[in-house]
């Protein structure tokens, strides 16, 4: 494939597998989860070597660069060789373990648990 010829963004997305569906990529490109080159990028965007892709997938962002173009899905190992990963190592589980976490919907928190928690972070009311 030459690379004056681009491939669609979702389609390339999809192709590494940085998601499980192609509909999925089409999806978070419109949600402008995905970036190209720190814009963000429309499904059928061309794609070309060495473009900086930004994914955020499940929470986390995926830095990665294009190696290679290809247009269908291929397996794990091939498709590692079309993309350079750049994405920073995830925290170590001891920092993400003391943020504390509230339930989802429990609403804000009360005066006594914000006082806790300004006191876990360490903001000392003098």
């Amino acid at each position: 494939m030459s690379e004056s010829s681009g491939v669609r963004l979702d389609s390339w997305v999809w192709s590494v597998r940085l998601f499980k569906t192609r509909s999925a990529a089409a999806a978070a490109c419109r949600a402008g989860h995905v970036r190209v080159n720190g814009t963000s990028a429309k499904p059928a965007q061309a794609l070309r070597i060495d473009d900086e892709v930004r994914v955020r997938v499940d929470g986390r962002e995926r830095i990665v660069v294009v190696a290679r173009l290809i247009r269908k899905r291929v397996g794990a190992p091939e498709a590692a060789l079309c993309l350079i990963d750049k994405t920073p190592p995830p925290p170590p589980r001891d920092v993400l373990m003391s943020v504390p976490l509230r339930d989802r919907g429990s609403g804000r928190p009360t005066k006594r648990e914000r006082r806790e928690l300004d006191r876990l972070r360490g903001f000392n009311e003098d």
